[in-house]
């Protein structure tokens, strides 16, 4: 079993880094990495080092056979997260205002999906994923006059009007 602490230890000592500090949930195989050394290094390139050392672990626990963990580095994902979730907030409430379809940025799968959760129980509005590969990205729209919202199922026999949240 891999010590991820010890792991990511080694990492950032081989890597040239002297000040950082790692903390590791095991139960929820979740990692966060603060770095305190070389700032500007670190601002110019911290999504590319959220995404490369979130590989690296994933292909260790891979060749271990062991379930990944991720790491967030210096609060990056979580800053992330909470602007996602304001952009898929911001559209659901334009696409109401409009009735135009609004599409999202192009995300990776993960982003995707918490816009996907944020709108689930939004009665009034859907999310779809359209694009292919690394071009894949979110459209919000209205759902459409007599559509039941996937979020939704019909209650009783005749599937009439009346539906219920799942």
């Amino acid at each position: 079993m891999v010590n991820w602490e010890t792991f990511v230890n080694k990492i950032m000592e081989l890597s040239g880094f002297t000040e950082w500090g790692v903390e590791v949930d095991e139960e929820h195989r979740h990692g966060t990495l603060f770095i305190y050394d070389h700032q500007d290094l670190i601002k110019e390139n911290l999504p590319m080092l959220v995404d490369h050392l979130n590989y690296l672990l994933q292909m260790v626990a891979k060749k271990n056979e062991q379930p990944p963990v991720f790491f967030d580095i210096n609060n990056y994902r979580r800053e992330r997260e909470g602007l996602i979730v304001e952009l898929a907030r911001a559209a659901a409430r334009k696409v109401v205002a409009t009735k135009q379809e609004m599409p999202l940025p192009v995300m990776n799968s993960y982003e995707r999906r918490l816009v996907h959760l944020e709108l689930a129980t939004h009665p009034e509005v859907v999310t779809e994923s359209l694009g292919t590969g690394k071009g894949r990205y979110v459209v919000v729209r209205m759902i459409k006059e007599g559509e039941v919202s996937p979020h939704l199922k019909p209650v009783g026999e005749g599937g009439g009007a009346e539906v219920e949240r799942v």
